[in-house]
């Protein structure tokens, strides 16, 4: 699965979104990508999963883990492709971390799986997590990267496909100066 057609999937199931956002990064952007919409088809999960799990096909990867909410269904997906057991984290206290009752081994070879990264926050926060419960994370994977390549991560990382979509702070944003309202896909209009 190529680039164009990752885009494709995204245009035909409506998940690719105009307009003026409030991401869950606080930013504000023109373009949104409703994911959920995209992965709502078992055959295109299944699709975006084995293309994303090819990439890490010879890795050696112990363990997928996704942040919810965003993540789980596309990094169960790669770890159903790759034979391999899936966890994911949340936020406790605005501190992302494993999942209650989840465990990673000392030295165990993870991989994070994001849905889509922007900024590279939420996957970053995982990361972090993972590290300081001793697990080696060896890469990170996305189905879309909208940073254009930007978002550092601190590891290795691949996406199926990349956009180059400005996200801007509220204060900085054109759209806001001009009374556009915002959406908070998900939420109600602010």
């Amino acid at each position: 699965m190529n680039a164009e057609e990752v885009i494709a999937r995204f245009k035909e199931a409506g998940a690719l979104l105009n307009g003026h956002f409030i991401l869950s990064s606080g930013l504000h952007s023109s373009v949104y990508l409703q994911c959920a919409i995209a992965l709502e088809s078992t055959r295109s999960a299944a699709e975006f999963g084995a293309a994303l799990g090819k990439h890490f096909a010879t890795s050696q990867i112990d363990t997928v883990v996704s942040p919810a909410i965003g993540g789980i269904v596309i990094g169960y997906e790669v770890a159903r492709q790759l034979g391999v057991r899936f966890i994911w984290t949340e936020r406790e206290a605005g501190r992302m971390t494993l999942r209650r009752g989840f465990q990673v081994r000392k030295s165990e070879r993870v991989l994070v799986v994001e849905d889509v990264i922007t900024t590279g926050g939420s996957t970053r926060e995982t990361i972090d997590a993972l590290l300081a419960s001793g697990a080696d994370v060896i890469a990170a994977g996305s189905i879309i990267d909208r940073s254009g390549g930007r978002a550092d991560v601190g590891v290795p990382r691949v996406s199926l496909a990349t956009l180059d979509v400005a996200v801007v702070s509220p204060d900085e944003c054109d759209a806001c100066r001009r009374g556009d309202q915002a959406i908070k896909p998900g939420s109600r209009k602010t």
